[in-house]
């Protein structure tokens, strides 16, 4: 059994690495002073699984001296080990991927036996808090000026020097080891026994399999991919979308298995192609249907499409064929394509675009018209009650289209957004409070026909007011204003005491003005339209959406606990994930923020954070699966106990 320094040396020397594989570093604070703590009570703090090759090809991350062989690479272990290094090093090592952030500055009371992390205020000065990394790094020699220092500032306590020498004995625990080894230990078999053996840790998916395997052969593969990545920052998209892209223009598949035996060149190529027409499709939806951001993208997996179909023109399209494209997009995003078996759909529309005879976004629309019966929108699709909903992004899509005016600024809303920071806002046409005084419940208050987009001064300068105010001065001051944004301008619908009849007037209004836009991206064709008097439509949804947004503060909440999951080392959840019905692809449901592969990606059970939410929404997603909480405390609960001090046993 190797004593701890003796790892470490063996890091530093390049004899012990990480494979390609292997993710990044994911530990948080909390898992590093849990994991010094088992130490330093002398609890077990698990195995460590090694993989043992003298194949000088397999690769490794990181810029390390070649070792002599056999090269040990850790395949269970890389959290404690990397943050055992961090600690005792004062240093992330050679195969660092992650925030140092999570091991650095790490201190030991000698009073209470603690660990904490450096706090100036209540550490500074006192010579209690000890530096782990100064005495650890140090050894022996250290421990000596330490001890003098505590004595001339009073603290003579005998079991100090005990305690110092306990610290000390961390460099020399022992570390039970299990080893592979064997010429038939390939990277293919290695890969499945990590998987197996890692049940409780960070399982790799198959995107994580296929992308494992072109590592082995590219090492910089993963690198580039999150530097491609990082121009689309706003949308947040993660490597396995990436995959998806690089699959669909590569191979025209979609199951990642299909990457599996593509080589390292060509791999390369195919990232290429999928950066640059990715980046075609994300261009035209965001500059033709203002969908410049994650929130309002309504399906991530029709990029994959979009870009397949660009690459095989070699990103020359005119103008027809750019809007007909755009028309596909916003019909199989409203009524959800890939919101049911998603890779079957995706599979099935990549490889239609393969389809020689006739043009295949005309197979496309023609499989929506089939599943839909009529790619007409109505008034009641717009239903939701929620900035959740399907159909919100219509409103961004129509506001951009339709060059809807800002109310009080008199221009297109589109023309005064200058970025990130200026992006239009969600403004209630009646106000929240006054509705609520009226006796309005919070759906009615939060129907999407109640949304309109403007810009942040125009939210705030029109404040609470009710339309009966400030719609008269719109329309005198900015003619044209009201009717771009398709407000009712009947005045009796402007009175709070008719609102629902305002909501099912703008409905109307609505459902037109999509129609009449979409209309306008077939250029007079009638491709997926529903001949006079023939086809069924399917019928239109008229049950409210469960659960969803019901205002700022709640979203405030949801983005507050995304962000200490994430700053915990784990992935963000999904906003806004939906329910659909498995026969009709019909909305159902809306979960605030869910982890539909768990918080643990393929560890841990699905789970949903259901804020304010009616018992029927919890009872429908606990029917799906999802492990379902209504308190953010104890959600967070589940995740420090459940996840994160089991990680600490097992990383």
């Amino acid at each position: 059994m190797p004593e701890i320094h003796t790892i470490l040396d063996q890091i530093d020397s390049g004899a012990m690495a990480l494979p390609m594989f292997q993710r990044g570093y994911v530990w948080n604070r909390d898992q590093v002073r849990a994991l010094f703590t088992s130490l330093y009570r002398g609890y077990p703090i698990g195995t460590l699984l090694v993989w043992q090759t003298t194949d000088a090809s397999v690769a490794k991350k990181g810029d390390l001296p070649a070792p002599v062989a056999p090269l040990s690479l850790l395949l269970d272990g890389q959290q404690r080990m990397t943050s055992l290094y961090g600690v005792i090093r004062g240093r992330a090592p050679e195969f660092f991927e992650g925030n140092e952030r999570a091991f650095s500055g790490l201190y030991f009371n000698i009073d209470s036996e603690t660990f904490q992390f450096h706090q100036p205020v209540m550490m500074d000065g006192d010579p209690r808090w000890l530096s782990v990394t100064s005495l650890l790094a140090g050894g022996e020699d250290a421990a000596g000026p330490i001890l003098e220092r505590l004595g001339a500032a009073g603290f003579n306590d005998p079991a100090h020097m005990g305690r110092v020498l306990k610290l000390l004995a961390i460099r020399g625990r022992d570390l039970y080891v299990e080893l592979v080894t064997g010429d038939d230990k390939t990277v293919d078999v290695v890969v499945d026994i990590f998987n197996r053996v890692n049940s409780g840790g960070t399982k790799l998916s198959q995107g994580d399999l296929a992308l494992a395997k072109i590592c082995a052969e590219w090492p910089e593969a993963r690198g580039r991919m999150h530097a491609v990545l990082a121009q689309w920052g706003g949308y947040d998209f993660d490597l396995d979308w990436l995959l998806r892209v690089v699959n669909a223009v590569l191979k025209g598949e979609a199951p990642f298995t299909n990457l599996h035996n593509v080589g390292a060149g060509d791999f390369e190529q195919g990232l290429k192609l999928a950066e640059r027409y990715a980046s075609r499709a994300l261009g035209l939806l965001r500059s033709r249907l203002g969908l410049d951001h994650g929130r309002v993208l309504s399906s991530r997996l029709a990029i994959p499409v979009m870009a397949r179909y660009l690459s095989d023109r070699d990103g020359k399209l005119n103008v027809a064929e750019q809007d007909k494209l755009l028309y596909w997009y916003v019909q199989m995003a409203l009524w959800g394509r890939y919101s049911g078996s998603s890779e079957t759909a995706l599979d099935q529309d990549i490889k239609a675009l393969a389809i020689q005879d006739g043009d295949p976004l005309d197979i496309l629309i023609e499989r929506l018209r089939i599943e839909r019966g009529r790619l007409t929108v109505e008034a009641q699709h717009f239903h939701g009650s929620t900035r959740l909903a399907r159909f919100y992004p219509v409103l961004h899509m129509l506001s951009r289209m339709g060059k809807a005016q800002d109310l009080l600024a008199g221009l297109p809303v589109g023309d005064l957004v200058l970025g990130k920071m200026d992006r239009p806002e969600v403004h209630h046409i009646f106000p929240k409070a006054q509705l609520k005084r009226h006796g309005y419940d919070k759906r009615q208050i939060n129907a999407l026909a109640n949304f309109c987009l403007v810009t942040k001064d125009t939210n705030l300068k029109i404040g609470s007011r009710l339309p009966t105010e400030y719609f008269r001065e719109i329309r005198d001051e900015h003619p044209g204003a009201l009717e771009s944004q398709w407000m009712p301008m009947d005045e009796r619908l402007w009175e709070i005491d008719n609102y629902l009849d305002f909501l099912e007037a703008r409905k109307r209004l609505l459902a037109d003005g999509l129609n009449e836009h979409l209309a306008s991206l077939l250029h007079g064709a009638e491709v997926g339209a529903v001949p006079s008097g023939s086809g069924a439509a399917a019928p239109i949804q008229t049950h409210e959406v469960l659960g969803g947004l019901a205002n700022e503060e709640e979203e405030e909440i949801l983005v507050e606990v995304n962000d200490w999951v994430i700053d915990r080392g784990m992935r963000g959840g999904v906003f806004g994930f939906e329910v659909a019905d498995a026969d009709t692809g019909e909305q159902i449901a809306i979960l605030d923020l869910a982890w539909p592969d768990g918080v643990q990606a393929e560890l841990t059970a699905p789970v949903a954070l259901l804020v304010d939410e009616e018992p029927e929404l919890t009872a429908l997603a606990s029917e799906r699966g999802f492990r379902c909480f209504t308190d953010v405390a104890a959600f967070k609960r589940y995740v420090e106990e459940e996840i994160l001090e089991p990680e600490v046993r097992r990383g």
